[in-house]
């Protein structure tokens, strides 16, 4: 995977990556929303979630897989608190 994503950044540039990755993520959305109104079916979700993660790949590629993985622990850790605690069962976690 790391030889396609450096040559994903050779051929397009960081800047095209990060507006690719800004793309698919608001076609999964759209999709989302799309799919919970039964205007399209699970496989249009199913394949735009494959694009987001895909880019996900790239951009934990570019800024590096062990600061990625260090920040999702402390989310796993927070959202594992926030389901252990008794008053915080009906709130949704931050995402920050």
């Amino acid at each position: 995977m790391e030889q396609l994503y450096q040559a994903t950044l050779e051929k397009w540039g960081e800047e095209a990556q990060y507006d690719q990755a800004v793309e698919e993520c608001a076609e999964l959305i759209a999709a989302l929303k799309h799919f919970r109104r039964g205007k399209v079916d699970q496989q249009a979700v199913i394949d735009e979630l494959a694009d987001v993660t895909l880019m996900l790949g790239q951009l934990t590629w570019m800024f590096g897989a062990d600061a990625v993985e260090k920040s999702v622990q402390k989310k796993l850790e927070k959202l594992s608190r926030l389901l252990e605690s008794p008053d915080q069962q009906q709130e949704e976690p931050e995402d920050g």
